[in-house]
């Protein structure tokens, strides 16, 4: 029976292109944004849009391996590019592409979540300590956080300089 996988499922598509409950899903909120805006660092010393949106597809695909019996890697070893993959290409179609990438990976692990057994969920992750009912529930709500901080970015006015200093904290910058 796949009762939980079903429910979880059902939490991560409407994170992603259905009716969230907290706002805008996933689709929702990228669908204006731009290669321009997306590689934008809003703040100087934060992830741009298009770096999240990497971030949160590499641990989509950490967790599609794991189903497959990959170990993920570990936290403290783990190589930055893994973490938070480079943009390398800054293109218009470059943009697109990694979108819609990150649309499919979800919509893989949507329906892997929903053909994996609920009797399964209790199993450990290869290369974690925790089990698969939790590395579902955290893949979800890791996307729900990154949405946060993606939908904040958007928000931010394109000539932000007067509002935003360098360290990333709101106030006037006085001139040098």
């Amino acid at each position: 029976m796949n009762t939980e996988c079903n429910r979880i499922a059902h939490q991560l598509a409407s994170t992603i292109n259905g009716d969230a409950w907290y706002g805008d899903s996933l689709e929702k909120m990228l669908n204006d944004v731009t290669a321009k805006q997306a590689q934008a660092r809003a703040i100087p010393s934060a992830h741009s849009i298009w770096e999240l949106l990497c971030h949160v597809d590499a641990w989509v695909n950490f967790t599609l391996g794991a189903v497959q019996g990959v170990p993920i890697p570990a936290w403290p070893g783990m190589p930055v590019e893994l973490d938070w993959p480079a943009v390398t290409d800054t293109s218009e179609r470059a943009w697109k592409h990694a979108v819609d990438s990150f649309f499919s990976n979800h919509l893989r692990l949507v329906e892997t979540i929903k053909t994996f057994t609920d009797d399964r969920l209790e199993a450990t992750v290869p290369g974690r300590t925790c089990n698969f009912y939790r590395l579902f529930l955290g893949v979800t709500q890791h996307a729900i956080y990154h949405a946060g901080q993606i939908a904040l970015l958007k928000k931010i006015p394109p000539n932000h300089s007067d509002t935003i200093n360098h360290e990333g904290k709101l106030g006037v910058i006085e001139p040098a």
